[in-house]
């Protein structure tokens, strides 16, 4: 996962090394649970991995934006949008490894 974008196959490769599912029923799992997360947030439901985070769908309302190009005001649509919230565990381990890769405030 060197690219710095974890995809469906790198998930699926991963779940048929460590479980020891055959490639096409790791294929069908990740499949199977990325599709329930999908129709619950479609249906405005909140999805919370324990800790990992919560994936929940905000409703926004209308409001006046602006073009930055002319300064013409244009309305913005009310719409849903979709908010990730880290987990105080996985904040706490993205910053342990930040620290241990010479990262500014770091004492490498």
């Amino acid at each position: 996962m060197d690219n710095g974008t974890v995809t469906r196959a790198q998930l699926t490769e991963a779940v048929y090394e460590e479980i020891g599912l055959s490639r096409n029923e790791s294929a069908a799992l990740v499949e199977e649970v990325l599709g329930e997360m999908m129709s619950a947030l479609a249906e405005g439901e909140t999805v919370k991995i324990s800790s990992f985070g919560t994936f929940l769908v905000r409703e926004k309302g209308e409001r006046i934006g602006r073009n930055p190009k002319t300064g013409e005001e244009v309305p913005i649509l009310p719409r849903r949008v979709l908010v990730f919230r880290a987990s105080h565990v996985l904040k706490k381990q993205i910053n342990a490894g930040a620290s241990q890769c010479g990262a500014p405030g770091s004492d490498e």
